[in-house]
């Protein structure tokens, strides 16, 4: 277990993910960030391009898992609204939520990823999980907070250990 900040791959989006990158990978469980990684902050569904891009990766034999720290009702409307399962008040970048995910899921370290566009959470809690972290970056700059950590993290997501984008 790492609590590195560096990802272990970028994309742009969740949506450039492909199944067949994450066979390839050994990853057969991918576990999802909600804000701002599956969807902008405070929408009410996913999109139909998510939906689309879900129902592709579960074709293909890759289980989708949302592990979010939103502590509303966002993560069970999108987990029921794209059939998988979810954990809200995740507590990233403890491990605690991620640990729980895969137990729930039967899943291997070795063979499952977390997918978000922070680094102080979603990064550091994949690595301290010991499983694959994949930062995406972000849909959509609403909040000036949010804005000013993600230029702290810039150096993090500028050394990547190998981009997919």
């Amino acid at each position: 277990m790492s609590f590195s900040p560096f990802p272990d791959y970028k994309f742009k989006s969740i949506l450039d993910i492909s199944p067949d990158f994450l066979k390839e990978n050994g990853i057969e469980l991918l576990l999802l960030d909600l804000d701002n990684t599956v969807s902008p902050y405070k929408t009410q569904a996913p999109d139909s391009t998510v939906t689309a891009w879900a129902e592709k990766m579960k074709k293909a034999g890759i289980r989708l898992f949302i592990v979010s720290n939103n502590r509303g009702d966002r993560p069970k409307v999108f987990a029921e609204a794209l059939d998988i399962n979810y954990i809200g008040r995740a507590g990233k970048p403890f491990t605690a939520g991620v640990i729980q995910a895969m137990d729930y899921s039967g899943a291997e370290k070795k063979n499952t990823a977390l997918a978000g566009d922070q680094v102080y959470t979603d990064v550091l809690a994949a690595n301290g999980a010991g499983i694959k972290s994949i930062l995406v970056e972000p849909i959509k700059f609403t909040n000036p907070l949010l804005a000013i950590r993600y230029a702290l993290e810039l150096p993090f997501r500028r050394a990547k250990k190998r981009s997919c984008v």
